[in-house]
């Protein structure tokens, strides 16, 4: 039962669906396994058991009917700690909630427990999610099971840490900025940002496409399991995707040789990329090729993507943060403050330039994929990095302005609406993981399940984890 926690997701399920296992032994399973680790990466920061063990029992008395393709069994996951779970201590990371119950849970959870998921505990995040290393004031500093000196990055980077750990099979993710793609790369395992929509929430500024909730898994395959029970309509999301979509389980078990992709080690916008970084991704590139893969050195122009994410970014902390901030300052990091300033000071014609111009990024991404099936890069400027250290102010001596900038092959892409995930890409000289950026067409999630389990075979990483925490 012990070794439970090394399957995937996928076999798991599998063994609940014929009751090989129950839902009540995965709970013991992954809370054994949390408490082995946590205390050496702070992954979970609030367990809900006897939540769970109550769910799993009402499973196991009452089995579902009707039951959907997509259908979990039981399976014990983990939520990051700004999605509300219903009775559940969800702080998001802040003093200012950190006694806060939720008194209902929030759209992704409601699906994923009608779809048989089971919720073990909540995940850390940085601050409001704002930022690539996971600490807050809170709960800590959330450390790197591949080294725990560095960070797990941010801001999914308990859930990122709790896989690559074993603690839980699946654990859910939002990425604004990144906060899936680069956590994923910092832990070797696999996330998934999909397009706006796919996976519906209710926010604040219902018509954005920059904020997405996305699966993050070990595997292309678990990822895909969980996107099924996530995605789909719902009436409160104006961007969710009406009517049935494909099997995505179905897609990544069919993995599918791309015939051209484009690769770019810094999109034409990075200023910096270690050189690591920059060789592993080259590599991973280059396997690609010799498979067979039409591989040529191209990205669409991203020249304005940097302005536009953060001006449209300084839009969305104004309605995020300005009027807590008035109220609770002496709470906030200084990060936030300065982010939610810098949203203030933009003018009206600012954020509509902003907006427009991310039209037309959007437009010439999709252009650009009409002659390229996937377009690769890293995830990260760099590899994980100490964890007491707030973010990288510079990649191989070059300066990087604000705490954003490092961030930029994930922000980029976000600007874009095109979906990307992170896959396990290989280990430094320090033994230190790093992420390939898989870049799909407009809306394509589909085939891009589909071209990364072939890349993920081909590769060969995501089959190492998950591990015991270490210390170099």
């Amino acid at each position: 039962m012990q070794e439970l926690w090394k399957l995937t997701a996928s076999r798991v399920v599998e063994l609940l669906k014929r009751r090989e296992v129950s839902p009540r032994e995965l709970i013991d399973v992954a809370a054994s396994r949390i408490a082995d680790t946590n205390p050496r990466i702070n992954s979970i920061v609030t367990l809900c058991l006897d939540r769970a063990y109550e769910r799993a029992k009402r499973l196991e008395s009452k089995p579902a009917t009707d039951i959907p393709p997509h259908y979990l069994y039981g399976l014990p996951i983990a939520i990051k700690d700004n999605f509300d779970v219903s009775g559940v201590r969800t702080t998001s990371g802040s003093r200012i909630y950190a006694d806060r119950i939720a008194p209902a849970s929030d759209i992704v959870v409601e699906r994923l427990e009608a779809n048989g998921a089971i919720v073990a505990g909540k995940t850390n995040m940085p601050e409001f999610a704002a930022g690539g290393n996971t600490f807050n004031d809170v709960f800590g500093a959330t450390r790197n099971p591949w080294d725990t000196r560095m960070t797990s990055g941010g801001s999914s980077g308990g859930a990122a840490a709790a896989l690559a750990a074993g603690q839980v099979w699946l654990a859910n993710g939002g990425d604004f900025g990144g906060s899936i793609r680069q956590p994923a790369s910092f832990c070797s395992v696999t996330g998934l940002r999909p397009s706006a929509g796919m996976v519906p929430k209710a926010q604040k500024q219902p018509f954005s496409p920059l904020s997405v909730e996305g699966p993050m898994a070990r595997t292309v395959a678990d990822c895909a399991l969980m996107f099924d029970a996530e995605a789909g309509f719902h009436r409160l999301d104006p961007l969710s995707q009406v009517g049935p979509h494909p099997s995505f389980v179905a897609a990544a078990a069919r993995p599918q040789r791309p015939r051209r992709v484009a690769f770019s080690a810094d999109l034409g916008i990075a200023r910096a990329v270690h050189k690591e970084v920059r060789e592993l991704c080259r590599a991973a590139a280059e396997k690609l090729s010799r498979d067979g893969v039409t591989v040529e050195e191209a990205h669409p122009d991203l020249s304005d993507a940097e302005e536009t994410f953060l001006t449209l970014r300084g839009a969305v902390f104004i309605a995020r943060h300005a009027q807590l901030i008035e109220k609770y300052r002496h709470l906030y990091k200084p990060e936030i403050i300065k982010n939610t300033a810098f949203g203030l000071s933009l003018k009206a014609a600012d954020i509509v330039a902003a907006d427009i111009a991310q039209g037309e990024l959007i437009r010439r991404a999709a252009q650009f994929f009409e002659d390229y099936d996937l377009l690769l890069c890293p995830v990260v400027t760099c590899p994980p990095f100490d964890v007491n250290q707030r973010y990288p102010e510079e990649v191989d001596g070059v300066h990087f302005e604000g705490y954003m900038g490092w961030l930029i092959l994930t922000y980029a892409i976000t600007v874009t609406a095109c979906p990307a995930f992170s896959l396990p890409c290989g280990f430094t000289r320090d033994g230190l993981p790093v992420g390939l950026q898989v870049v799909g067409k407009p809306r394509g999630e589909a085939a891009l399940f589909s071209a990364a389990a072939y890349i993920e075979a081909l590769l060969g990483v995501a089959s190492l984890t998950p591990i015991d925490p270490r210390s170099a």
